[in-house]
């Protein structure tokens, strides 16, 4: 009877079909890269099993019945794969499966990348950072930001761009000088850009410890490009106005050769802002031999030439009589618009990569790398002047800037000169750099043929040499190790070129604000020196900088943790070479400064937790020391070799905790995240008025300064949330947000050096703790959806609210200097009310802006036509992104009297965004 009980239960169970032998496995890979693709979201149809894959693209399903079933894989931009399988209790392996990614969301990442792009500012690293993010991402925060918020010059964590890496093919390209990657210098190549991997924050990376925003590694190896080619053309009103863009590339020939072309055309006679000329060009090659299974040579060139006209930020007088697109840097010149601030950009970069497969589970890249090219800025200069009988310098010009303070109504106000009606209509008729009346003073200047004014550009021609090699090898099959060393070398030219004399013959070489004729010369290796066009002058000197790098990780997989360590040690040299015998500096202006010399070092690591295949908890940290940069590291490099006082490295203390929901419905992520930076350098240039501690022995309290901050201590914190919800198969929602707290921690030290005195002044503590940091937006949050179309369309919109954005405060207003008098007590009538109403952090008011795009695509034969549209701040809101407290007004007096006219002289000044803009590109792949 026993037996036969047992029988029968067998052989119920056997009917039951039980799933314990039942597994489907695999590894999903980028069809054009090849990398390893994380957050594909692998599922049995018709069944509540699924799973998303990790950043190794492992997918394991297990507990499933027998019987015939379809495994799905999703991922947003990318082809959905079906595979049908039939399970009978054994292991199905569908090995490496390929995404393809999927045109329409291809398009749109390629237009959407060029918006962002467009949006680049010279001074503004916020955009900058953003585009890090562009097609590494697709983290729906991510994208939000540097889609929706960017044209508010939104900063991730409030962090500046210094804080994240840009590699091609493991090369780092931040520049020495300031930290930050310039992005122009491969700027309108983005169809040979896409190939990104980007690691947020301190997650790990396979290329470089990377920073507290984390890394970008761009890879333009030609055998990883889709053969085929692209043609596009787009049209704007932000930047430029018209894009042509082609792109080809080979795939692998029969011979292991490939190779990859693509070029450029940007233009625009004016962009949104009047007087922004555009004209930019790109191209870009890449030839790959692979040698053998080992062994594989790249050599990769590009080239981006970039020059684009400037605009100004202007005070509340200016934007109220003239509007948002104002722009007083440039006039006409013969009836054609001539902006006299150009930025021009020339920096080709080539680089040679070895790719030797030691092993199946070892790689070796060896990378040399040479940059060089040039970075000029121009402007008016109105120092000229001609020599009176004595020999000394007379006659010099006056600013030309119609925005100048002297040419606004508020002046004429305050001075009781009565003549403020003329001119405010002269800004209202006209407003524009007369460059006629330029051209009208040298021209018919008495006694002497040389300029008053004339244009000339800060130039820097840089060259960099780079070599460095990567080792990532599978230690085990959980263990990783990742090493890298690297090697930079930089010279950097810095110096004053003649663009056009502007009517003149020639142009004297002194200072007309020095205070002696000795101190007048830009050389006193040759005084009175007349130049003319191409020749260099005001200053002349190099930058020399060197930089090794050693970093090592370890990653460790597990099925339910992976985790990391990391180090990385590096040794920073920077020095000065001056080339003039400045006039008000004689004794350390020619010649080398001091050697600089950084040790520096970084530790991170951090875990990431497998609750379900659906629940992730995500946690990193980091603590780094950074060198100061070559702009921070000589308190005013174009005239001596002045190091800062007290010059130590930056430390970054970085952290965040995440939350990850993946299913194939709702995708999330929550994060909390934590920075600390310490001993942070600032310097700057500006005219002041109210130095009252150097009044009694010059009788004058003001003179042109470089304001050095030190020691300066900054906290970041806050939380950020990202989501996406697939509320029906066509219509997604999704939402986006971040509440940030960005301040100064600290009371930083301040001194000024200056002609003006011999002496450093030192002006002790600048009392900024908790005032918040000028980063953009701190709170931002985002609500939109897209619709797709079977048929191939697609439109969206969103909601974007951005608010605590406030002016960058002013340190010297901060110091003893604002409220001593000359004998060092207060001022008599000094109120402490009054002056805490005075230096209260200006806050811009919120604002909301809606965003449209939509696109359609269509495949005939073989090829594929695709149209993609958008419309930036649809209803046209005004708002603005930025500004700055002059510092013209140091003392409480002078800021007091200034304040209380109807219109302050020495205003805030900023920046507005954009009104409504629009973006359209049409493009033909074959």
């Amino acid at each position: 009877m026993k037996q036969i009980i047992i029988s029968v239960l067998f052989g119920f169970f056997l009917t039951l079909d039980l799933p314990a032998q039942n597994i489907i496995k695999g590894v999903v890979k980028n069809s054009n890269s090849e990398y390893f693709m994380e957050g594909v979201s692998v599922s049995v149809k018709e069944t509540e099993i699924s799973q998303v894959t990790g950043a190794d693209g492992v997918f394991v399903l297990q507990n499933i019945s027998n019987g015939e079933y379809i495994v799905v894989l999703k991922k947003n931009g990318y082809e959905t794969q079906n595979y049908p399988v039939k399970l009978s209790g054994d292991v199905v392996d569908l090995g490496i499966v390929f995404m393809y990614e999927d045109e329409l969301y291809e398009e749109q990442d390629l237009s959407t990348i060029t918006i962002t792009d467009d949006e680049l500012s010279d001074d503004t690293s916020g955009a900058d950072n953003i585009s890090g993010l562009l097609q590494a991402s697709r983290d729906v925060y991510s994208r939000t930001a540097a889609f929706e918020w960017s044209p508010s010059f939104y900063r991730i964590r409030g962090l500046d761009s210094e804080n994240g890496k840009v590699l091609i093919n493991g090369v780092e390209m931040n520049k020495l000088y300031n930290g930050r990657p310039q992005w122009s210098n491969w700027g309108g190549l983005n169809d040979v850009l896409r190939n990104q991997e980007f690691s947020n924050g301190f997650t790990p990376s396979n290329y470089t410890f990377g920073g507290a925003l984390g890394s970008t590694n761009i890879s333009t190896r030609a055998s990883e490009y889709r053969e085929g080619g692209r043609v596009s053309y787009a049209s704007s009103n932000r930047s430029y106005t018209h894009r042509v863009m082609a792109t080809y590339a080979s795939g692998v020939l029969e011979d292991g050769w490939a190779f990859a072309i693509s070029g450029s055309r940007r233009a625009a006679n004016e962009g949104f802002v009047d007087g922004t000329s555009y004209n930019a060009f790109s191209t870009f090659a890449s030839i790959e031999k692979i040698i053998n299974d080992e062994h594989s040579l790249n050599l990769t060139s590009i080239f981006a030439s970039n020059r684009r006209g400037k605009s100004a930020p202007n005070t509340q007088e200016v934007y109220d009589i003239k509007g948002i697109k104002y722009n007083p840097y440039w006039g006409y010149q013969n009836g054609k618009i001539r902006n006299s601030r150009i930025k021009d950009v020339e920096e080709p970069i080539l680089m040679l990569n070895h790719y030797w497969n030691i092993s199946d589970k070892t790689q070796l890249k060896t990378s040399v790398a040479y940059q060089f090219g040039e970075i000029g800025n121009s402007r008016i200069d109105y120092n000229g002047a001609r020599l009176d009988q004595n020999g000394w310098p007379v006659g010099g010009g006056s600013n030309p800037d119609p925005t100048y303070y002297q040419n606004m109504p508020s002046t004429a106000i305050r001075d009781e000169e009565g003549n403020e009606y003329a001119l405010l209509q002269n800004l209202i008729n006209d407003g524009q750099l007369n460059w006629n009346e330029l051209y009208r003073q040298n021209i018919t200047r008495q006694n002497s043929t040389n300029s008053i004014y004339i244009q000339y550009e800060d130039r820097n021609d840089d060259k960099q040499f780079t070599v460095n090699t990567i080792l990532n090898t599978e230690l085990t099959d959980n263990i990783t190790l990742n090493a890298s060393l690297d090697y930079k070398k930089l010279k950097s030219e810095n110096f004053a070129n003649v663009l056009d004399l502007l009517g003149g013959e020639g142009y004297l070489d002194v200072d007309t604000f020095g205070s002696t004729f000795d101190e007048k010369q830009n050389d006193l290796l040759n005084p009175n020196r007349i130049v003319g066009v191409g020749d260099r002058f005001k200053y002349n000197y190099n930058l020399n900088s060197e930089v090794y790098t050693a970093f090592a990780q370890g990653q460790f997989k597990y099925n339910k943790v992976d985790f990391y360590l990391a180090g990385n040690v590096s040794r920073t040299s920077h020095q000065r070479e001056g080339l003039y015998l400045n006039g008000s500096f004689p004794t350390n202006s020619l010649g080398n400064s001091e050697k600089l010399e950084f040790t520096n070092y970084g530790v991170k690591a951090g875990a990431t937790f497998k609750l379900s295949g659906r629940h992730l908890v995500d946690i990193n940290a980091g603590y780094l020391t950074k060198a100061p940069s070559l702009r921070n590291s000589f308190s005013n490099s174009r005239e001596n070799n002045n190091v800062v006082r007290d010059l130590t490295s930056e430390k970054i203390l970085s952290g965040d905790f995440s939350y990850i929901l993946r299913s194939p419905i709702v995708q999330t992520k929550v994060t909390t995240y934590y920075t600390k930076i310490q001993n942070a350098t600032e310097i700057a240039f500006y005219y002041t008025d109210g130095l009252s501690t150097i009044q009694e022995e010059t009788n004058d309290d003001s003179g042109f300064v470089q304001e050095i901050l030190t020691g300066a201590d900054k906290k970041h914190f806050g939380v950020e949330l990202g989501i996406e919800v697939q509320a029906t198969p066509t219509i997604k929602l999704k939402g986006a947000a971040n509440i940030g707290q960005y301040t100064y921690d600290n009371n930083p030290n301040v001194y000024l050096t200056s002609d003006r005195f011999e002496d450093v002044l030192d002006l002790n503590e600048s009392t900024l703790k908790d005032y918040k940091l000028a980063t953009g937006p701190q709170k931002a949050y985002s609500l939109g959806f897209e619709y797709r179309d079977p048929d191939y369309w697609w439109v969206g919109a969103t909601v974007n609210y951005l608010d605590d954005i406030y002016v960058d405060v002013a340190p010297i207003t901060r110091t003893n200097n604002f409220y001593q008098d000359t004998d060092g007590l207060p001022f008599s009538d000094y109120d402490p009310v009054v002056a805490r109403q005075l230096l209260a952090q200006e806050k811009f008011e919120a604002y909301t802006v809606v965003n449209a795009v939509g696109g359609k695509s269509w495949k005939i034969g073989e090829y594929y036509i695709s149209l993609f549209g958008s419309i930036n701040n649809l209803f046209n809101k005004e708002y603005k992104t930025g500004g700055f407290e002059q510092s013209r007004n140091a003392s409480y007096r002078n800021l007091k009297n200034d304040k209380e006219l109807d219109t302050p002289v020495f205003g805030n000044k900023y920046w507005y965004g954009r009104g409504t803009t629009y973006f359209i590109n049409v493009n033909f792949r074959f």
